[in-house]
């Protein structure tokens, strides 16, 4: 089997799910118990906790535990609009977001908040000076991802933090970093709200992250009892989160080092693309080396996938949460249907072999060849 949809969710480490099964079974108490196994189990909540604080630069109350990115995301938007309401209703989101974060501002629309869509250069990049415009007075929040699902482009956290602020200090910053983390050094100080999934770090799936700066205030949208979070209430799943601990800390390990080696990958298969004039690389200079996104020209990439299936190859078409519908990153940034029509997800790890290339390279070729000539 050769599996490049790591974008899409990663295996977990067997370091990592080793931490799970002992928390599993040596930490059965509920940490919100007084009895000492309750006490046993919040110990070791506390210390991964500490642990992912240290890890992420920030303070031990500034990190919220989540199901995943998708729960964080909608923490922090409409949190942030509920509390915030009164001082504003305008949001800012960019074109590449998850597909998360439109869902988002839709049900944030019907509660009468006005969304805005920045917009992008040609490389991918938001446009600063369209972002300038389009922050007054009454925008409360701007979200704007790390690292974008489809295309992989990076976007400069800082400087948009720097042009946000500058417009409105009053305006808070999210971003979606959950394709940044364990890829390529985070900075969470940059924003004000950060979501994060650990299933996408060879972590479990059904634990994410939520940063949210001290300095920041957001509604909750679960209300129970809880001794440890108001905004995140009910027993806290502390295997996972000892899990998560293991994931972070494992994922941003030798980062320059297998980014280095996920890039001799990604240009062995651009260079091996170029013998194809009808296939299209949609990724940009901004991009990360970890996604490589195509379009097939008229084959269909659904056809197409099944297709490698059948030698046990596995891409993935745009996000997994919106597989065999229009490439919206495409539409963003090339405004071309037939391109955002027919993309494939190509998605690297540092798990990725030079081999597994090499026989992907084969087998693309005679797929390729072979539904080319049923046009």
């Amino acid at each position: 089997m050769i599996y490049l949809d790591y974008s899409a969710t990663t295996p977990i480490s067997l370091e990592v799910l080793d931490s799970y099964n002992k928390a599993s079974k040596e930490f059965i108490g509920n940490p919100n118990s007084l009895h000492s196994l309750g006490v046993k189990s919040k110990e070791l909540m506390e210390s991964a906790t500490k642990q992912i604080s240290e890890l992420l630069g920030i303070q031990e109350q500034e990190l919220i535990y989540t199901s995943g990115a998708t729960e964080s995301n909608n923490m922090a938007l409409i949190g942030t609009a509920l509390h915030y309401g009164k001082r504003g209703n305008h949001i800012i989101v960019s074109k590449l977001e998850h597909p998360s974060i439109y869902k988002i501002c839709d049900y944030l629309k019907e509660l009468g908040f006005e969304i805005s869509y920045v917009k992008h250069e040609a490389n991918g990049l938001v446009d600063f000076e369209d972002l300038k415009k389009l922050i007054r007075p009454e925008t409360i929040l701007v979200s704007i991802c790390n690292v974008n699902s489809e295309l992989g482009i990076r976007q400069p956290l800082k400087m948009l933090r720097q042009i946000i602020k500058k417009e409105n200090p009053n305006t808070i910053f999210h971003s979606d970093m959950t394709q940044a983390l364990g890829k390529i050094p985070v900075n969470v100080k940059d924003v004000d709200l950060a979501s994060f999934s650990m299933h996408k770090v060879y972590g479990p799936k059904g634990i994410g992250l939520l940063y949210k700066s001290k300095m920041v205030h957001i509604a909750p949208l679960i209300h129970g009892s809880s001794k440890d979070s108001e905004l995140r209430p009910g027993t806290p799943p502390v295997p996972l989160i000892a899990a998560a601990a293991k994931s972070i800390r494992l994922g941003i390990k030798d980062l320059d080092r297998k980014e280095t080696f996920i890039r001799k990958l990604n240009e062995k298969i651009t260079t091996f693309l170029q013998e194809y004039p009808k296939i299209t690389i949609n990724s940009t200079n901004y991009s990360i080396p970890h996604i490589l996104n195509i379009s097939l020209g008229t084959i269909r990439p659904e056809t197409f996938i099944h297709a490698l299936e059948e030698y046990e190859i596995y891409v993935g078409t745009n996000t997994a949460c919106a597989s065999g519908e229009l490439s919206s990153s495409v539409m963003a940034i090339y405004d071309d249907e037939d391109r955002a029509s027919s993309t494939i997800r190509i998605s690297l790890s540092y798990l990725t072999t030079t081999e597994e290339i090499e026989r992907f390279m084969q087998c693309f070729k005679i797929v390729y060849h072979r539904l080319e000539e049923l046009q």
